[in-house]
């Protein structure tokens, strides 16, 4: 039984199949940003009040750097995912829609570019 609309059938409109891909990838950064938040959390926490030296030599620390960058990437990515369904939900006329698409996936560029930036030069000394 075909639970089309008689011109969605015409158009070939339908699932997308892009649903399920979407939904994983969200509870996947969901589930990897509860351990790299609480590392986030311990790692301000043990840090607030230094010197920026001593943060600069903290981040110099392979396993911290990568864990930070970890954390910038996970949280980058499920923030751009929950927007886009923020926008595809609630945003209903479709050039709005696309441009406000296409400006939360450049923001999310921008923003983990730069984070991940910031880290590799304190990383690596500069």
């Amino acid at each position: 039984m075909d639970m089309r609309t008689p011109l969605g059938r015409v158009r070939g409109l339908g699932s997308a199949k892009e649903g399920t891909d979407h939904f994983w990838r969200q509870r996947l950064t969901a589930v990897a940003n509860v351990p790299l938040t609480i590392f986030f959390v311990i790692f301000v926490l043990v840090y607030h009040g230094e010197s920026f030296e001593t943060v600069a030599a903290a981040l110099g620390n392979p396993i911290i750097a990568v864990l930070m960058a970890l954390t910038i990437l996970s949280l980058v990515i499920h923030m751009r995912l929950g927007m886009q369904t923020v926008i595809e939900d609630y945003i209903h006329g479709e050039g709005l829609k696309v441009v406000l698409l296409m400006a939360n996936s450049f923001f999310a560029v921008a923003i983990g570019a730069l984070s991940l930036f910031a880290i590799l030069k304190l990383g690596f000394g500069g």
